[in-house]
């Protein structure tokens, strides 16, 4: 249990390092106007979601532990946890808030869906096709490509439905493999000036291959193996990366004046200082981390708050709201007002 939790900690860490996913995650930070605008909507995403996601699933869950003997779930295998959902929506919730429910469950999975396909367009047409393929293809040409892709992610998506053994193993192979495939590329392009498209494509390419071949290899939790499976992606990223030249100093050093990332940008940081006297590293690494921290405590509040609310168990619930409302006033000072365009 305490490894587990351990594996959970270590993951949900490089994979905050990453930054946002490369997916409707990225869409939402993109489409504000400032920093400052996207951190405000982070923290705001945060203070929505969370509550209202998790007082869904304890609902939920506390339904299903209550009625588990009167409900239907049996199958030829024995108890099919998974129909604990649909067995819970059928049976219990009433007229109004049974389509509020299903509403809301579409509305994620149609958000969840359409912004991820949407990044796999256009990683296919822009880094691919438009790239490698076709460089002077028409806009027409363009729209039709993304139909294809589209459609071809779709299709593949459900051909490899049919084969899933049930959603349980999907979530755990994406949760415990597949995010390892990707966070160490995504992490290093932040904090890592050598870092470049080459260490980025084979840090990608060898966590994936290692997440695809791992349920095979291994039995049990792929949790477990998550820091295996990370530091094949790290290697892949390094061999990647001094396999191929760097990366334009001149693109390093518009990225690192814009976004001011900390990290191991010592090389950079001279040829900017150079030209530009005045120019103000990022020297909030202490204070960042510091808000990180007390981040982690208000979301964990703002996840566990409504668990007590549906259960009503007094005091960790009055103690939650207290922690809680300590972590804002800090944050407020520590964070919100420090926040820079």
């Amino acid at each position: 249990f305490g490894i587990f939790f351990m594996m959970m900690l270590f993951k949900g860490v490089f994979a905050s390092l990453a930054g946002p996913a490369p997916n409707y995650d990225m869409q939402k930070v993109l489409s504000t106007r400032s920093p400052k605008e996207a951190s405000k909507m982070t923290g705001f995403v945060s203070i929505v979601l969370l509550p209202i996601r998790y007082s869904l699933i304890i609902g939920i869950t506390v339904l299903g532990l209550l009625y588990f003997k009167q409900m239907n779930i049996s199958s030829v295998d024995g108890t099919d946890f998974e129909r604990v959902l649909p067995a819970v929506i059928n049976n219990f919730l009433p007229t109004g808030l049974l389509g509020l429910v299903l509403t809301g469950l579409l509305g994620a999975f149609m958000g969840t869906f359409s912004g991820t396909l949407n990044a796999a367009q256009a990683y296919i047409v822009n880094d691919i096709y438009l790239k490698y393929v076709n460089p002077r293809a028409s806009t027409k040409r363009i729209i039709w490509m993304n139909y294809m892709a589209g459609i071809l992610m779709v299709t593949l998506g459900i051909i490899l439905g049919f084969f899933a053994k049930d959603v349980n193993s999907v979530l755990q192979w994406i949760v415990g493999a597949l995010y390892g495939g990707y966070i160490a590329a995504n992490m290093f392009k932040w904090y890592w000036w050598r870092f470049n498209a080459s260490g980025f494509f084979w840090g990608m390419m060898a966590g994936i291959a290692a997440a695809l071949v791992f349920p095979y290899a291994f039995d049990g939790l792929l949790l477990y193996k998550w820091p295996l499976l990370f530091a094949i992606s790290i290697a892949g990223s390094v061999i990647g990366t001094y396999a191929a030249p760097a990366t334009d100093i001149e693109v390093l050093k518009k990225f690192y004046k814009t976004v001011r990332p900390w990290g191991f940008w010592k090389p950079v940081h001279e040829q900017v200082v150079a030209e530009d006297a005045t120019f103000i590293p990022n020297r909030r690494f202490g204070l960042d981390m510091l808000n990180v921290v007390i981040g982690i405590i208000a979301q964990t509040c703002l996840t566990i708050l409504p668990l007590y609310v549906v259960l009503w168990i007094k005091l960790p619930l009055l103690i939650t709201v207290l922690i809680l409302a300590a972590t804002i006033i800090i944050l407020k000072r520590t964070w919100w007002n420090k926040l820079e365009n």
